[in-house]
């Protein structure tokens, strides 16, 4: 039963809102919980609700608040956050989740537990709706300026998640375009195409803004500034719509009757919509399981976190990465003027590691994050 340390501080709701999400995942969701923050706040929380299972509290002094710096979070030591990382490398736990600011947790799961070694960067990875199973995007906001080859690996983390946990049969990527034409695109763009297609991934091109809700691609690949905007767009014009829609079965008699004889239906339509429903985000790439709901997080939306964090851990999705990426490492280096795998490995490990000390603008976004 894998064990999921929860920061009870992280959150605009916190603590009240993250209690109740993690009692309806200890009801529902057959997993071991601890609750990270300062034991008496928590203690008066779960003191609101009689009859609840006993939770495991690791106490932890400090909160970082939504929005600090990821520089200031680090230098909490008794944070919340840094606590319930902290468990994960001392394998007390096995998956972090928080609601918290997003810079912080990628900075902090970067500090604490590392990347896996075979990956450049990190990246944050959401499941929007779709018609289909739901569509991931990566990066939807850890890394501002990307270089090819960390889109290329966004593109085999992200396949690896869909098919893992979504149940996407051979996922379709994709490279996030502004067409579908070969020669549309940047310069990144089109060379990050080249790289997904010379991989086995079920690589299909360039794909467009709207193709991420008509089921034509699983997995849509773009550098985190991209990401952020298109899922901050979508946010938007998913609250916009339901307010519209709100306001017209609102209008006349004739109208909020519809509504009642349609809303089933309509509940059914918005379920379907809701982020509560995907819980979070996992920060793909680091040696362990984190994941960061949005800050606005329901209960339900809690709860769905710790089951994303759950489906990781027991689908396992970093060995699954670290395979992967080592067989991609692996089939580069035959490729180098026969130079054996591993020896070509670690001289592109070098040669990668120097590029990114020459651009500082790029370490600074892998320290920092980005996110909600």
């Amino acid at each position: 039963m894998p064990k999921i340390a929860v920061d009870a501080m992280g959150g605009d709701r916190a603590p009240g809102v993250v209690i109740e999400g993690v009692l309806l995942a200890q009801r529902e969701l057959g997993v071991e919980l601890v609750l990270v923050g300062p034991p008496d706040i928590i203690k008066a929380e779960l003191a609101k609700h009689p009859g609840a299972p006993e939770i495991a509290i690791a106490p932890a002094s400090q909160v970082v608040p939504m929005h600090e710096s990821p520089s200031a979070a680090l230098r909490k030591k008794d944070s919340s956050m840094r606590v319930a990382f902290d468990l994960m490398k001392r394998g007390e736990a096995d998956a972090v989740v928080s609601a918290g600011n997003s810079g912080a947790m990628m900075a902090l799961g970067m500090f604490v537990i590392g990347k896996l070694s075979q990956v450049a960067r990190p990246a944050i990875l959401v499941v929007v709706p779709s018609s289909g199973k739901g569509t991931v995007i990566v990066d939807a906001g850890a890394n501002v300026d990307c270089k090819p080859r960390h889109l290329l690996q966004f593109g085999l983390m992200g396949s690896i998640y869909a098919e893992s946990v979504l149940g996407a049969a051979k996922p379709r990527v994709g490279v996030l375009s502004n067409g579908e034409e070969p020669t549309k695109g940047t310069e990144l763009t089109r060379a990050a195409s080249a790289l997904l297609g010379a991989t086995t991934l079920n690589y299909i091109g360039y794909v467009e803004g709207r193709d991420i809700f008509n089921d034509k691609v699983d997995v849509v690949v773009c550098d985190g500034f991209t990401g952020n905007v298109a899922l901050k767009t979508m946010e938007g014009v998913a609250s916009f719509a339901g307010e519209v829609l709100k306001g017209a079965f609102q209008n006349n008699l004739s109208s909020k009757v519809g509504y009642l004889m349609s809303r089933n239906s309509l509940r059914a339509a918005f379920k379907k919509l809701d982020y509560a429903e995907y819980g979070g985000a996992p920060l793909i790439g680091l040696d362990g399981v984190a994941i960061v709901a949005h800050g606005g997080s329901s209960p339900l939306a809690i709860k769905s976190a710790i089951r994303l964090a759950r489906d990781a851990v027991d689908h396992g999705v970093n060995r699954q990465i670290s395979q992967l990426l080592g067989e991609q490492d692996g089939a580069e280096g035959e490729k180098k003027e026969g130079l054996p795998g591993k020896l070509w490995a670690r001289l592109k490990s070098k040669i990668d590691s120097l590029g990114d000390k020459a651009d500082p603008a790029a370490s600074d976004d892998e320290r920092r994050g980005g996110g909600e």
